[in-house]
Parts: structure tokens; C-alpha cells; sequence
């Protein structure tokens, strides 16, 4: 994998939020393709329970500044950065004071889920293509991990479509067990299509809960990651019957030459 560029867009990654299956795996597989001398570079949310002083996360005044629409609101996009000790690993982190400055990730205290976690994910998605924009790094690869990142290869088949920085680029999607019970906003798709995504392409998003939303992502992604071994036996059967090339769950002995050979795939 030696030179190969692959982006990391991840809800959840470790060191910076608590370890769970979602959070590891978006550090083992860029640190395993960083140990093979690949180009990487991770994305992420930058929470309100992420320590910045800790972490030592700074600004990148030249990154920042930009507007994001978000549903027909003008939202300032902020992006800091970070280096994972040890690893020469660079993080970058797409921040709004709106969307997250508050102290959780993606529930409140009473364990309720965010009012607005479609608008995040949608602006987590469009910070995180202009921020590569601006950088001009173009990924062979991009690599979707956590149900807050899944509006990420829907927004690059269709928001994104004609840039000519990713016309080379697929798109992996890992699908993990961890999930959510309730619904997101039952605007979602109203938001999404505000950005000129057909109906017929999201229309899944009708009722947006966990399986809906993977399911949007899955059909916009050029191969798929079975990540866990939790993942339900009807999301498990969709992606199989999807016709998109996917690697079943490998474990953690397993999963580097498994993830490996998977990308080659794709022409690595």
C-alpha cells in the first residue's frame, strides 16, 4: 500500500473519545495502512467532550472560515487538527459551535439523541470534502466508519458529483453493530434533498433510522465492510443482495490482510 492515499472519515476514533468497537477500528486500519507507508489522513467530529489542551488541538486559520448550508442555514465551518503520539498520524476535526460544542457525543444526559443529528452528519459530510478541497489531496480511496459519517458517500455521488478531485476516488463504507433505537428528524430527507439529491437515490431516508441511514450509505458506497459481528441479520442480508463487493466481519487477528486485500480490489 505503499503511497496510496486513503481518508478516514470517522464518527468516533481513539484517542480522542472512549474505546469501543466503532472508535478502534478507525485507528487500527489507518495506523496498519500508515505502517505500510500509505498517505492517510483522518476525519472527525470535534465533540465538546474532546480535550483540547489534552490533545493538543490547534486551529488551522487557512482551513477555516467557510460557510456550510445546512438545510438554508449559513453554518461557519472551524477546523483544528491534531497528531496522534508516536504515530505521525495528523486528525483533522470539523467543528461548528452549533453542532458541537456540547458535552456528548451523540445523545444528551437523559440517553436521548440529539434533535439534530441529521444536520450534523449532513455538515460533517460537506466539512469534511471542503476541507480536502482545500488541501487538494486527492484519495485513492475514501473510508467511511460510524453512522454519523454515513451521509458522506451520498453526498459525493451527488452534491459532489462533477468534482473533478474525485473522479478517480471509491468509496468503502464499514458497517458496524453499534446502532441507535430511535429516529432521526423525520426531515432528514427534506434537508438532504434540499441539496438536490433526487428522492429515488435516499428515499430510505422516508423513515430515518440506523438501518435506513446505513442503507442510503451502503447503495452510494463502491464496496462495503461487514465491521462486527453484531451486525443485524437484515442489514447483514441488504448487503449481501446489494451487489456491491463486501467484505464479511474479519476479526481482530484477521482484519490487516483482510482489509488489505479488500482495497487492492479496488485497484490499489
Amino acid at each position: 500500500m505503499k503511497d496510496k492515499r486513503i481518508l478516514y472519515v470517522s464518527s468516533e476514533v481513539v484517542p480522542y473519545l472512549a474505546e469501543n468497537e466503532v472508535s478502534l477500528m478507525s485507528y487500527d486500519v489507518p495506523k496498519m495502512i500508515n505502517d505500510q507507508g500509505g498517505q492517510i489522513r483522518i476525519f472527525m467530529p470535534r465533540y465538546g467532550n474532546i480535550n483540547e489542551r489534552r490533545h493538543q488541538l490547534h486551529e488551522v486559520i487557512r482551513l477555516s472560515g467557510m460557510n456550510l448550508v445546512v438545510n438554508d442555514l449559513d453554518m461557519p465551518l472551524i477546523i483544528k487538527v491534531a497528531s496522534i503520539p508516536k504515530e505521525r498520524i495528523q486528525v483533522y476535526f470539523i467543528d461548528n459551535d452549533e453542532y458541537f460544542k456540547r458535552k456528548a457525543t451523540f445523545t444528551d444526559e437523559e440517553g436521548a439523541l440529539y434533535p439534530d443529528n441529521d444536520e450534523r452528519a449532513i455538515f460533517f459530510a460537506k466539512g469534511v470534502v471542503e476541507t480536502v478541497k482545500k488541501l487538494n489531496w486527492v484519495p485513492d480511496i475514501i473510508h467511511v466508519h460510524g453512522w454519523l459519517a454515513a451521509m458522506l458517500p451520498i453526498y459525493m455521488k451527488h452534491y459532489y458529483k462533477h468534482e473533478a478531485l474525485f473522479s478517480e476516488t471509491k468509496i468503502i463504507t464499514s458497517v458496524y453493530g453499534q446502532s441507535f433505537d430511535e429516529n432521526l428528524d423525520l426531515e432528514m430527507i427534506n434537508k438532504v434533498k434540499f441539496d438536490g439529491v433526487p428522492h429515488e437515490a435516499v428515499s430510505d431516508l422516508e423513515t430515518p433510522n440506523y438501518e435506513n441511514v446505513l442503507k442510503a450509505s451502503i447503495l452510494h458506497s463502491d464496496g462495503v465492510i461487514i465491521a462486527s459481528e453484531n451486525v443485524s441479520p437484515s442489514l447483514t442480508k441488504f448487503i449481501e443482495s446489494s451487489g456491491k463487493p463486501f467484505l464479511p466481519f474479519a476479526g481482530k487477528d484477521g482484519f490487516a490482510d483482510a482489509y488489505t486485500n479488500f482495497y487492492r480490489t479496488f485497484g490499489l
